[in-house]
């Protein structure tokens, strides 16, 4: 059986690209910040966060003072081990000692729904430009 060169170089080329994946990968660097976490209550279901979409307590999402709108964010309770991962889509908290205001279906992940406010270690990459102005 007579295998053609087109076979050779699909192969050839499918395992360069592989090599390359595997060898150029960058790993990113993150930042981690450890604070307090409270979450949202439910009167805010509907209303407008800063970045202008509506709140919904039941999506993923947090409140950070100055992380770029979209920035993803792994939250993690060191209480019980649990994290979840939040997009950020609005500005907060505003009292001191809190880093990161979550929607409920977050705090309910994390197990928090009954403290309130926890301690909590909060992971970003650390190429995201933090917004110092807000």
């Amino acid at each position: 059986m007579k295998l053609s060169n087109s076979f050779f170089f699909t192969v050839f080329s499918i395992f360069t690209l592989i090599l390359l994946i595997v060898c150029c990968k960058e790993e990113i660097e993150m930042e981690e910040v450890e604070g307090k976490a409270s979450y949202y209550a439910r009167r805010f279901d509907g209303k407008k966060t800063a970045s202008g979409e509506v709140f919904e307590n039941q999506e993923l999402t947090a409140a950070h003072r100055s992380l770029p709108f979209d920035t993803e964010v792994e939250v993690v309770n060191p209480e019980n081990g649990k994290s979840v991962t939040v997009r950020i889509n609005d500005r907060g908290p505003f009292r001191r000692g809190r880093i990161i205001d979550l929607s409920r279906a977050a705090a309910r992940e994390l197990g928090m729904l009954d403290s309130g406010i926890i301690d909590v270690i909060i992971r970003y990459p650390k190429v995201v430009e933090v917004d110092e102005g807000n």
